[in-house]
């Protein structure tokens, strides 16, 4: 294969520039990973090779692939890309996939002879990935990251020269997140082309390759990986890997209150499927609780019971009486599915205020400590990235006052620095009103930081988990 020039590539509504001009070399084999601030024109750039910009988004420039040329002003041309040349693995699977459909019948469209062959390609992907037995479930069957890796085997069943992975590794647990490394590397192996946005910074080192740091729509350093990631040149790359988990300070835990809600002897389950089983769960005012488990292990459908929005098979959740529904609070895993897609995000905000009847100033801080303009608001929600909608739905719940905040993969699209932003923002509110935290995290670094106690659902080492969320006190269940 040869390689892949794109030049000049920019997007524009119509009366500004959200991402300036760019020229990118992909080589065969040779991974090229884009990193950096969370709204910063990743996805963008993704969407405008593809020719799937909303509007009024437009892209410019243009890409050479094969010999031939195409313009990236030409939606409809690249849109014949697809498949053979093209493919892409966006960032939110579950807009990605049919809902109508099973995941087989949808997975094997991708392989373009269609036949025998497509079906049986389409269950080796699946079971490749972890979801043999699943072929007939429908999308609103999976977890967020039984979806990812759903959305992957479609996106490559086709084998294209050019594979965009954005955010891939996003609502996958650890094993599954290598799992899908190994995939992308033999993807690499085969003399194909990779371009991959991420704020996984474990995997733009597991990739190699040459990496490009984002800020601003503009590129601000670029270079081999191993040069990038270990010794930056630019002070904003050297801010971003500061700013892992890891090198965050020990959270202080605020003193707990009486109790909030107790779950006494929950089980759930579909099908033959067993997800929990006898589970005891009390949590106190202020409490902050960190659930970890496996992707598909349950960890959505606890949070869900113990809000009253799904009924256990077994067992009871009893709330403390006397407190408003809508402080009951959850941040979904896709924040894209909590906003009315067709309504300028100003009116939905502008709609709670009323209902409420809160200040609008609490919203203009909130925006500011979060690093968001205040022009967001002005936009529909497909025009505002995962991370600026995730942040979005935060600050929509801290509104409300909650008494409980179910945070589902809540940092999952931010960048290292957005992310450390918005968690300290988070506890920081979190503790002046008193509100507990439900946090369903894959990454035990952050629950070590975050929570004072951890529940593990499912199967695993529970001796490494313990070691790994010290001070944390793990629980077991299932």
């Amino acid at each position: 294969m040869t390689t892949i020039h794109i030049k000049g590539l920019q997007v524009d509504d119509g009366r500004q520039t959200l991402l300036q001009a760019l020229d990118l070399t992909l080589l065969p084999g040779s991974a090229l990973t884009l990193i950096g601030e969370s709204g910063s024109g990743k996805s963008l750039l993704a969407h405008a090779l593809m020719g799937t910009l909303p509007a009024p988004l437009r892209g410019r420039g243009e890409m050479v692939m094969g010999g031939l040329c195409h313009s990236l002003a030409d939606p409809q041309a690249l849109r014949t890309l697809w498949g053979r040349e093209l493919a892409m693995l966006p960032q939110e699977p579950v807009l990605a996939l049919d809902p109508t459909m099973g995941l087989l019948p949808q997975v094997e469209e991708g392989w373009l002879a269609g036949g025998k062959e497509a079906r049986s390609r389409a269950r080796a992907s699946l079971a490749r990935l972890g979801l043999a037995g699943r072929e007939r479930h429908f999308p609103h069957q999976l977890s967020g990251g039984m979806a990812q890796r759903a959305a992957f085997a479609a996106a490559t069943l086709g084998q294209a020269r050019l594979l965009i992975a954005d955010e891939p590794t996003k609502g996958l647990d650890s094993r599954a997140s290598v799992r899908l490394q190994e995939l992308l590397l033999g993807y690499l192996a085969e003399g194909r082309h990779l371009l991959t946005i991420t704020h996984d910074l474990s995997l733009a080192r597991a990739l190699g390759g040459w990496v490009l740091v984002i800020k601003g729509g503009e590129i601000v350093e670029q270079g081999p990986a191993e040069q990038v990631l270990q010794t930056p040149s630019h002070a904003y790359s050297r801010a971003l890997l500061a700013a892992e988990p890891s090198a965050w300070p020990e959270a202080v835990h605020p003193p707990t209150g009486d109790w909030l809600l107790r779950g006494e002897g929950l089980a759930m389950g579909y099908g033959e499927q067993t997800l929990f089983e006898g589970l005891d769960l009390p949590l106190a005012r202020g409490e902050r609780l960190a659930i970890m488990a496996p992707s598909g292990a349950g960890k959505s459908t606890l949070g869900n019971v113990l809000l009253g929005l799904q009924r256990p098979l077994r067992g009871r959740v009893l709330r403390q009486t006397g407190i408003a529904p809508h402080r009951w609070q959850k941040l979904y895993q896709d924040p894209v599915q909590a906003f009315a897609s067709r309504v300028r995000l100003a009116t939905q905000f502008d709609d709670l205020l009323r209902l409420h009847r809160l200040p609008r100033q609490p919203l203009t801080d909130y925006l500011a400590r979060l690093g968001l303009d205040e022009s967001l608001l002005s936009r529909l929600p497909s025009q505002v990235s995962g991370g600026e909608l995730q942040r979005l739905s935060l600050i929509r719940a801290l509104l409300l006052r909650p008494v409980l905040l179910f945070a589902d993969e809540s940092s999952s699209r931010l960048d290292p620095l957005s992310q450390q932003q918005t968690i300290a923002c988070l506890l920081e509110e979190l503790g002046e009103i008193g509100c507990a935290l439900l946090l369903v995290t894959h990454d035990e670094v952050l629950a070590g930081k975050v929570a004072g106690r951890c529940l593990l659902l499912g199967s695993g080492e529970e001796g490494a988990a313990k070691a790994a969320l010290e001070p944390a006190r793990v629980s077991r269940a299932g």
